[in-house]
C-alpha cells in the first residue's frame, strides 16, 4: 500500500464523526453565529480601513524623475563602494567638486575594504533636485574594529535631459 494514500485514510474522520460535527445544538448554534458574525465584522473592516489609508509619499516614489534621481544616488554610491574614484568624480557636479578639496575627495573614495550603504527614502526639494538620507558603513582592512556608520545626506541634481549628478556629498 503507498505511504501517502495510508496516512491520508488515517486522516480522514469517520462517517459517526462527520454527523457528530455537523450538528449543532440550539445552545452552540446561539454561541457560533454571534462569534462568526463578529469575526467576519473584523475582517471586513481591517480591509476597508486599509483600502481607504492613504499609501506614504507614494506623489515621489511614482515620480519618475524621483525614481531616476534615486539610481544616480545608488550608482555614485556603488562607485564609493569599489573604491571607482573616476566614476564618482564624473557624477559630480562643478559645485560639489569646489566645496570638496582633493584630499577630501581621495579619502573619501578610499574607504576600506568592507564598505556598504544605505539609502532612505528621499524627499524632492525642488523640481529637479532630491535630498537622500544615506548611511555608510566601512570596515579599514588591517584593523579589527568598524567605523561608526556616518549618517548623512546626498543631494542629486538633474543637469540634463536625463542626466543627473550629485550635488553634495555625503
Amino acid at each position: 500500500m503507498n505511504s501517502e494514500l495510508a496516512a491520508s485514510a488515517s486522516l480522514r474522520p469517520r462517517a459517526g464523526q462527520i454527523c457528530r460535527l455537523g450538528r449543532l445544538s440550539g445552545r452552540h448554534l446561539a454561541v457560533a453565529v454571534p462569534v462568526l458574525a463578529l469575526w467576519v465584522a473584523t475582517i471586513l473592516s481591517a480591509s476597508v480601513a486599509a483600502k481607504n489609508r492613504p499609501l506614504p509619499s507614494l506623489s515621489t516614489s511614482s515620480d519618475p524623475a524621483y525614481v531616476s534621481a534615486l539610481s544616480a544616488a545608488n550608482r555614485f554610491l556603488q562607485a564609493w563602494q569599489n573604491q571607482d574614484h573616476e566614476t564618482g568624480l564624473l557624477m559630480l557636479t562643478d559645485t560639489a567638486k569646489q566645496h570638496s578639496s582633493e584630499d577630501r575627495l581621495e579619502v573619501f573614495f578610499s574607504s576600506g575594504s568592507d564598505t556598504a550603504y544605505e539609502i532612505a527614502r528621499g524627499k524632492k526639494l525642488k523640481a529637479g533636485r532630491y535630498a537622500f538620507p544615506v548611511t555608510l558603513f566601512a570596515f579599514h582592512s588591517g584593523t579589527t574594529k568598524t567605523g561608526h556608520p556616518q549618517k548623512s545626506e546626498i543631494v542629486v541634481v538633474r543637469t540634463g535631459k536625463d542626466e543627473w549628478a550629485i550635488d553634495k556629498l555625503p
